[in-house]
Parts: structure tokens; C-alpha cells; sequence
């Protein structure tokens, strides 16, 4: 996903030659301290375990009736004719959260590891990033199956189709603008035109409404994104293309990875690179924070102690089932980003 999560691991997948096992990890990690508060020397700003990062906001009224058959143009450029959409299987933790906000939760039957909002928390996992089992899918019979451009193997996708599933693929979001297409997307497929251009409404208004209280300064501060899975020993900065940096970017910041000229969208870390990035304030998924120990592990990182947010404790931990998604709980996301990054140290 990445360009966001899922990509990110995909680039540790790469560097560990251990798909299997950095999926497992990737969205749990060890517990850790939290870390310097925003009360303390520095700021910490976390949107874990807060309602809305927790759960997710269905449309309101009665879920829409799926009108099919629907024959949609997937991301891959095959078209797909959706007969049913009684028995759905998203392949990303982001695709779920728009089918369930869509109204149509009930209908889904299982949930990749990064689902983590709690209406999706007792379906059966049966997908871990870009370790899809293609038996797993297949077992529980399902009618609709959602995808991303990085969703793979390239193999399970390729079995599922054979299995005469119908499996559309959804392009992967890197930036606010890709929002409202990808809510278009998913609802198409699903036969619930209506609800997704109610959706797509209400998600914009959200987010235009959290942009008009972004402060206008000419001193952005510089905020560096990094993926950390301390249990895989895997640490990557963001460059251009994270999903991050268009984040940080609408929040009224500069992303530090792309300042300092990193064009991929993912990079191992070192203290030279960090040195060079020079954040000023530091962004990070929770669970990537528990999984180095907190804020006092997060700067025993080569590198982070000697940038001005390692020296500041200034630290901002969003919640790992939203930061990267892209949908319907974005507006949460920039809110979160817009206080994190302009909060002063103290």
C-alpha cells in the first residue's frame, strides 16, 4: 500500500528476504512505553486508541441495496462483471473500512491484518498484506473480492481469478486526491453508485473542513515519516511517493525525506540520512513506536538523537489502521497531523 503501509512492507520484504515474517509483525510489535508526553520536554501527540481510530462511521439511514449486475474497469484494466455482493472479501485494511462506512459491513466475511477498526475486529484473518492466500479466500466462497495495484502475490490474484471469482482491483491511494476516486471505486463494484457519491461528499467536506484551520506560516516545520518494525529490524524514512509526504504537505509541513532529496518512496535508514532530513518533528505508526520501545527506543535509532526532533522529543504517533489509508477517516488523520506537527516543543 504505499505509497503506504503495505508498500512500505514491501520494501522490507525486499531487504529481509522474509515476506512471511514481517507480515506477521507488521501490524502487531512489542509493547513499549509510551515516551515523553506533550506535557513533558517534548511533544507526543497519539490518535491510538481514541473512538474514531478505533471505529469506523457508516453512512447514515438503512445500508444501500447493491444494484447488479455491475461490470466495472479494474486498476489493472480488465473488466469485471459483479453479479453478487453477498459475501465480500477486501484484501486491504483500507478497502474494508470504505465497504464497511459504505453500509455494507454485514456483508463482509473476512479481513486482512490491517483491518484493526473494531466492527471488522472478529471476522477471520485470512489475508496479511502481500502474503494473500488464495486457498483462504477461496474457502470461505466468496462473491466479491477487492484488491490494490499492490495487493499480491501476483500468483494468489492470479488463482482466485481462475476460481471464477470476480476480483477488482482498486488503485492505491498516495494523496488527498486520490480519496474521492477510490470511494468511487470500491462503490461501483459494489453496485452502491448512490451511497458512494454521499460518501465521497461527505468524506471531502470533512476534509476541507480540517484544512480551513491548518495554519498558513512561511516556517513549516520539517516532519520526517518512518516505518519502523523493531521486532523485523526494519527502519525506512519516507521519500517522495510515501503517501506520507502528501500528508505532512496538507498539514502545512515539509516532508523531510523528499526536502533532502529522497525520490523513492522508501529508504533504510542511517544517522547520515536522518542528519541530512533534519525533522523537526518525527512521524510514526503506533505500533511501530511500541515495537522500538517508545519515544526513549525510538531514539536510540542511529541518527534520530542528532536531528532537532530527536533533541526536542517531538514525536507524533498515528494510529496504524488510518495514518496510510486514505478514505473515509482521513479528515481524523490530517486533524491529528495538523496539531502534532504544529504543536511547539516546550
Amino acid at each position: 500500500m504505499p505509497r503506504n503501509a503495505c508498500a512500505a512492507q514491501g520494501v522490507a520484504f525486499s531487504l529481509l528476504g522474509g515476506l512471511l515474517a514481517l507480515a506477521l509483525t507488521a501490524c502487531g510489535g512489542s509493547a513499549g512505553k509510551a515516551g515523553p508526553s506533550a506535557s513533558g520536554s517534548g511533544a507526543t501527540s497519539s490518535a491510538s486508541g481514541t473512538a474514531d481510530a478505533d471505529r469506523i462511521e457508516p453512512l447514515a439511514g438503512a445500508a444501500p441495496v447493491p444494484v447488479l449486475p455491475a461490470t466495472v474497469t479494474s486498476a489493472d484494466g480488465r473488466k469485471v462483471t459483479v453479479t453478487a455482493a453477498d459475501r465480500i472479501v477486501p484484501l486491504t485494511g483500507g478497502l474494508s473500512e470504505i465497504v464497511f462506512t459504505l453500509g455494507l459491513g454485514k456483508n463482509v466475511v473476512a479481513r486482512d491484518i490491517t483491518a484493526t477498526f473494531a466492527q471488522a475486529a472478529k471476522l477471520p484473518v485470512v489475508t496479511r498484506a502481500h502474503d494473500v492466500s488464495a486457498e483462504g479466500v477461496l474457502s470461505l466462497h466468496p462473491t466479491l473480492v477487492l484488491a490494490e495495484d499492490t495487493t499480491g502475490p501476483a500468483e494468489a490474484i492470479r488463482q482466485i481469478r481462475d476460481a471464477g471469482v470476480p476480483l477488482v482491483v482498486v488503485r492505491t491511494a498516495t494523496s488527498l486526491d486520490d480519496v474521492g476516486p477510490r470511494i468511487d471505486a470500491v462503490a461501483a463494484a459494489l453496485g452502491v453508485k448512490a451511497a458512494g457519491d454521499t460518501l465521497r461528499a461527505r468524506t471531502a467536506q470533512r476534509i476541507d473542513a480540517v484544512r480551513a484551520t491548518i495554519p498558513s506560516t512561511a516556517d513549516k516545520p520539517r516532519v520526517a515519516f518512518l516505518y519502523l518494525r523493531g521486532t523485523a529490524s526494519v527502519y525506512l524514512i519516507g521519500g517522495r511517493g510515501s503517501g506520507a509526504d502528501s500528508l505532512i504537505a496538507a498539514a502545512g509541513g515539509v516532508d523531510a525525506g523528499t526536502a533532502s532529496g529522497l525520490d523513492k518512496d522508501f529508504t533504510p535508514i542511517t544517522s547520515e540520512a536522518l542528519v541530512k532530513a533534519a525533522p523537526d518533528v518525527i512521524l510514526v505508526m503506533t505500533k511501530g513506536l511500541d515495537s522500538v520501545g517508545g519515544v526513549s527506543g525510538l531514539e536510540k535509532v542511529p541518527g534520530v538523537a542528532q536531528t532537532p526532533a530527536g533533541l526536542d522529543h517531538r514525536v507524533v504517533a498515528i494510529d496504524d489502521g488510518t495514518l496510510l489509508n486514505f478514505g473515509p477517516r482521513t479528515d481524523s488523520v490530517l486533524r491529528r497531523l495538523t496539531t502534532g506537527i504544529h504543536q511547539k516543543a516546550r
